[in-house]
């Protein structure tokens, strides 16, 4: 079969016998694409440093009948994670991006809007400033897969929160005011809600020069992560690093 090529983000690798590696790219004409790369950690021609998880890359690969897994043949690299400095905040935002890409796309299944939406957020995660992507890729994330409620509704009584006090609950899905409240409930704050409204309406580069301190947005990325863990049935394991920076 002819090599299939497009843009693709890699998300993860695994070693495969002495020399292969097992990848896992989302691509943009086929979605999530499992291939095995023969030779791989020794053929700097064809992969050099192109298969380091979310590298953005031209891939090339190869569909073989009656088998599930492709052969990656080749990747050129268009924008490496290693080109700017890494630290600790910035390797977790990349492991969440490329973990919650992995649990939540399905196989070969392309869908362009979260493809581009990957592909500018990591272009906006840098050292020191990873909270707004994250923050925008998930509250997106969640709302292109479906599980976003409303945000300026009771889910409980179905009336219009206003500029009142929201509350969420790790059990439940939406906000709730006040007279419907639960117990071990959080609180949404009006900002956070207004932030949402933002996000939604604002392009992630003309986000990336606002000022970002580590409570802007907290109760929002909390209220998220509930909402995907409750639909993933478990909990991220970048969870509960995110929460360390």
């Amino acid at each position: 079969m002819p090599l299939k090529h497009c843009e693709a983000i890699v998300l993860r690798t695994y070693p495969l016998r002495e020399a292969d590696l097992l990848v896992t790219l989302f691509t943009r004409a086929e979605g999530k694409v499992k291939g095995v790369a023969k030779s791989a950690k020794k053929s700097r021609r064809r992969f050099g440093g192109a298969l380091e998880p979310l590298t953005l890359v031209r891939a090339y690969w190869e569909d073989r009948e009656r088998q599930e897994l492709a052969r990656i043949d080749s990747c050129d690299v268009l924008v490496s994670p290693l080109s700017d400095e890494v630290d600790y905040g910035r390797m977790v935002a990349l492991q969440h991006i490329a973990e919650m890409l992995d649990e939540v796309m399905p196989d070969r299944e392309a869908n362009d809007t979260v493809f581009r939406l990957a592909w500018s957020v990591l272009q906006h995660i840098k050292a020191g400033q990873v909270l707004m992507p994250v923050t925008y890729f998930d509250l997106w994330m969640v709302r292109l897969m479906g599980f976003l409620p409303a945000l300026d509704t009771c889910i409980a009584c179905g009336r219009k929160l206003g500029d009142e006090r929201a509350w969420f609950h790790a059990l439940a899905d939406g906000l709730v005011c006040t007279a419907d409240k639960r117990i071990a409930s959080s609180e949404m704050s009006l900002e956070s809600r207004q932030l949402a409204a933002q996000i939604f309406r604002t392009p992630v580069e003309k986000m990336a020069d606002e000022p970002w301190p580590q409570q802007k947005g907290a109760d929002l990325r909390k209220f998220l992560m509930q909402i995907i863990d409750r639909h993933l049935d478990r909990r991220l394991k970048t969870s509960a690093s995110l929460e360390r920076i």
